[in-house]
This record gives structure tokens, sequence and C-alpha cells, in this order.
């Protein structure tokens, strides 16, 4: 008995586990039209700002932190084919930034400093929240609108408090789900998709390498 009740537990584990690549499938699937129009346009906010001398910030929390240093990472380095770098900072990684403005001036102003202080006319706010309500991240855009920065926002669900605070020229791309593991795993292949998108429209049409 013990025997069997470890195999039906097993099995209902696998099932489990099954069923979220299923849903996460069927997200991507379901996002694909809907979010294709504002990642092309977070494509040309990109390429407008790396070809006029700009440069990208990128703020998060929690996983969109570790998200903020991947876009980083893929634009400095290098995303599936050779190219020079651009230009990208995550504004999560500075421990020694992140501790003194937490402690001088509070957690909200963590990024919004480092974008009052890195950011210039052109540059690319990158600006990740799943709820769209993260304050830190919502100061962040306020700073890069004063600094006439363009935003590219990943959120989810409604948008939260972001999406009434963009602009016009902002782009805003919310994934259409309210479980924040679902938006991260989308959130993740649109990055990709900026990332393969730049790198055709300043590379041209290549093999990938």
């Amino acid at each position: 008995m013990r025997e069997m009740r470890v195999i039906s537990s097993v099995t209902m584990l696998e099932q489990r586990i099954q069923q979220q690549f299923f849903d996460s499938a069927d997200l991507k699937y379901a996002a694909a039209e809907v979010l294709s129009k504002p990642i092309a346009d977070g494509v040309s906010a990109l390429v407008g700002c790396i070809t006029g001398g700009g440069k990208v910030l990128a703020c998060g929390n929690g996983g969109s932190a570790a998200d903020a240093q991947h876009f980083a990472a893929e634009f400095v380095g290098r995303f599936e084919r050779e190219r020079p770098g651009l230009a990208a900072i995550a504004l999560t990684v500075d421990t020694s930034i992140l501790t003194a403005v937490g402690n001088d001036y509070g957690y909200d102003f963590v990024f919004s400093k480092q974008v009052a202080a890195l950011g210039s006319p052109g540059d690319v706010l990158l600006a990740m929240s799943t709820s769209g309500n993260s304050a830190n991240v919502l100061a962040a855009v306020e700073a890069a609108h004063a600094k006439d920065m363009t935003v590219i926002a990943l959120t989810g669900n409604t948008g939260g408090r972001m999406r009434e605070q963009l602009l016009e020229t902002d782009v805003h791309i919310c994934v259409p789900h309210e479980r924040t593991a679902r938006i991260q795993e989308v959130h993740l292949l649109v990055l990709h998709c900026l990332c393969d998108a730049v790198d055709l429209q300043l590379l041209g049409d290549q093999e990938n390498t």
C-alpha cells in the first residue's frame, strides 16, 4: 500500500509539473499576438537610443532585478551574434549605491537617484514590475521623464499604476496574466525578443553564430 501511494504521489507531481509547462506555453501563445506590436515599438526605441549614442538603464525588484542584469549582460556582451558591445547598465547591482540611498533616503529612491545621476536625454529606461506598482520603479520612471528619457515598461495583469504614469512616447509591454511566475516567464522571452530584434536591425539578417 505504501508503494502504491508513493507511485500515485509521483504521478500527481509529474502531472503538476507538466501543467506548469502547459500553462506557460498557453500564455506565450496568447501573448504573442498582443505583445508583438509593443515589442516592435520597444525595439525601435532601443535602436534609436543606441544609434544616437545613448544607453539603456534597467531596473526591477527580485526576479525583475535578475532580468535587468540579464538584459544588460546580453547588451554589453552579446546575445547570439558577435557585435560591438551596446551600452546598458543594470541599476540593481551596485550594493554601495543601493544601501547608501536606501539608508539615507529610503528604498523607494534606490533607482530614481541613479537615473537622475546617470541618465541623459535620449537614453532608455527599461522598467520592470510584474504588478506595475513597485514604488521604486515608479519613481525611476518619473526620474526618467524628468531627464527626457524614453521608458520601456514591462508589466503584467492590468499594468498597475505604471500604466497611468507612462507617456505617449513610452512603450508599455503588459503581459495579460495575473500570476507573477507566468508574467516573469514571458518577460524573459520579451527581453530575448528585444535583443534578437535589435541585433537584426543593427547587423542585418544573418545566420546566428
